[in-house]
């Protein structure tokens, strides 16, 4: 049995849970503060600091052991932080789909292309908040879209330009696997695509899928966790 510790980018993860329970492993679901259904928690106060913390306790509270710690989208940012906290706890991390960051002091706003950054900062000058993208800039059509929109909720405006620190060279020590989905690439990954590519010591693994795998393939996802975790 192994202890998978699950950090959305946005929201959630209930299409894969089944198949990760029925393998018998133990797995965490992480919902960060003012999102979800913490969305009542929405605040300005909120920093990416909060965020990791959120990991970090969890962790601790269910006291895991070599977790395999996932982040998806903006949550890659948040599990590099929390895995520098948790230290040994942590045994492999997986990026899905997500932001990854190169050097301590980055923010999340620091991979993205300008454009998007500007645009992003003004969403959260006008309402206070980031709103969440519509469904279909991951891929996702129909009653997959309608779901996913019924369960998004904005992010908090104080995440976005909070630096994150940790200590590069240990993170670097680290088994590390990216899951790039790539069918239809969601363009502000761009940058930590290209980056794994670049550095040693990644596992990059593809999936024909767009953003939202745990929605649109949630079982070819759950089997690349699973074979993860069996390490």
């Amino acid at each position: 049995m192994t202890d998978i510790v699950l950090v959305h980018g946005a929201w959630c993860w209930r299409r894969v849970l089944p198949l990760l329970w029925a393998a018998g492993h133990r797995v965490v679901t992480v919902t960060l503060s003012g999102l979800g259904e913490r969305a009542h928690q929405l605040s300005p106060a909120i920093t990416m600091d909060t965020h990791v913390q959120d990991v970090v306790t969890a962790v601790r509270a269910e006291e895991c052991r070599d977790a395999v710690l996932v982040g998806h989208s903006y949550g890659g940012m948040v599990v590099t932080g929390a895995a520098d906290r948790l230290g040994d706890v942590v045994a492999r991390l997986v990026y899905v789909d997500a932001v990854v960051p190169s050097e301590s002091g980055e923010c999340w706003s620091t991979r993205n292309p300008p454009a998007v950054a500007a645009q992003r900062r003004a969403a959260i000058a006008e309402h206070g908040l980031l709103p969440p993208p519509p469904a279909s800039v991951y891929g996702l059509t129909g009653a997959d879209a309608d779901w996913v929109e019924r369960r998004q909720t904005p992010q908090p405006p104080g995440v976005y330009d909070d630096p994150l620190d940790f200590d590069v060279g240990r993170w670097a020590a680290r088994p590390r696997t990216f899951v790039d989905c790539p069918a239809p690439a969601l363009p502000t990954i761009g940058p930590s695509r290209e980056l794994v590519r670049s550095q040693p010591g990644w596992e990059v693994v593809e999936l024909a899928t767009g953003h939202d795998p745990m929605v649109s393939a949630p079982d070819e996802l759950a089997a690349l966790l699973l074979a993860v975790a069996g390490r």
